[in-house]
């Protein structure tokens, strides 16, 4: 059997995810951060995107996060999202209707939501649908 970590996923709600993996890839401020057990400590930013989590046996579990923090110590990942969704429990609907009214309000400017608000949330939303569109390809 690989090595492997324990990782957990939490958001302001609940506990997401709980349990040993052998890798863990997700959006770092810098780019895409790829934790292997053993990483040297690091705390940093996560943007909007996906967090993938190999689990043992060649088995995935793809969480949606909307931005947040990671820390990574000896035999511990702890991922502090803002929000975050199981890639099973996304809604594809949703996602395209929040990437609608945010283009929108962008488009116009003159609409309830600031401009910054408005690039957050479509960020988010085509992160969901970046997330979908990963769950579906590993389904398939």
């Amino acid at each position: 059997m690989a090595m492997t970590v324990h990782v957990d996923v939490v958001s302001a709600e609940k506990s997401i995810f709980s349990g040993l993996a052998e890798f863990v890839a997700l959006p770092g401020e810098s780019g895409e951060l790829g934790i292997l057990p053993g990483h040297m400590p690091l705390i940093t930013r996560i943007k909007p995107g996906t967090v993938r989590i190999k689990l043992p046996y060649d088995k995935e579990e793809l969480i949606f996060v909307a931005g947040g923090l990671l820390e990574v110590q000896p035999g511990l990942v702890t991922v502090l999202a803002d929000t975050a969704i199981r890639g099973a429990d996304l809604d594809q609907a949703k996602a395209l209707e929040a990437k609608q009214r945010a283009e929108e309000a962008l488009a116009n400017r003159t609409g309830e939501m600031e401009y910054a608000r408005a690039q957050a949330e479509l960020s988010e939303a085509i992160a969901q649908l970046s997330a979908i569109e990963r769950l579906r390809k590993i389904k398939h």
